[in-house]
């Protein structure tokens, strides 16, 4: 599944600088992804850092964790803010969670920085027992993409301003959306960071680029 002919890097012309939410989760895998398609990677757990990115990454990790630590560390407020004024913004699985307007399974109390129009499952895929590997065609991507769908949520339904990028194609959760963009907002259910496959780093580069 690991693939070694990958992208190569996004033309430098100008510097990036890509914000990974470094509150729990994938957070060395993200940047270690996007540094290999040309751009510097910040971390995130303050306000001062959301200074200056050109775009940020929400990393997977437990959605209810990254939302009690966005409350504490007082970043919740001035993320919302920064989506809604357009800062490009990518979530992989717990980060695909965050980025929903909407969310099912989820605690009483769970919160999500919103921003696209969709319904998300927490967890639909099922435990850490079920994650699975598997390849998907994914609109903005060349060719099939590794994916690793780990304790993963799937899209039950998106809005008119969603744009539906991939669905699962056979196998567990055969037809259920797993990636949706929605302008400068990009969420996967599956994690390509630890696939060794850049290409979604690089497609969501493309935006940060396009849309700043």
């Amino acid at each position: 599944m690991r693939r070694t002919d990958v992208a190569a890097p996004v033309s430098s012309f100008v510097v990036t600088t890509v914000g990974v939410l470094a509150l729990q989760g994938d957070v060395r895998e993200h940047r270690d992804a996007l540094e290999a398609v040309g751009v510097t990677t910040v971390g995130v757990r303050r306000i001062r850092e959301l200074e200056a990115l050109d775009g940020l990454v929400i990393p997977g990790g437990e959605s209810t964790t990254i939302d009690k630590l966005l409350g504490i560390f007082e970043l919740r407020e001035p993320l919302r803010a920064l989506l809604r004024d357009g800062l490009p913004a990518y979530g992989s699985c717990a980060g695909m969670i965050l980025l929903a307007d909407r969310v099912v399974g989820g605690t009483a109390d769970q919160q999500t920085l919103g921003g696209i129009d969709m319904t998300v499952r927490r967890n639909a895929f099922g435990r850490q027992v079920d994650s699975f590997d598997t390849e998907l065609e994914m609109a903005g991507v060349d060719g099939p993409v590794p994916a690793s769908f780990i304790r993963a949520p799937w899209v039950e339904e998106v809005g008119p301003g969603a744009q539906v990028l991939s669905t699962v194609t056979g196998g567990p959760g055969a037809g259920r959306i797993v990636a949706v963009r929605q302008g400068a907002l990009l969420a996967t259910s599956f994690h390509p960071e630890i696939t060794g496959d850049t290409r979604v780093h690089e497609y969501f580069v493309s935006i940060v680029r396009k849309e700043r």
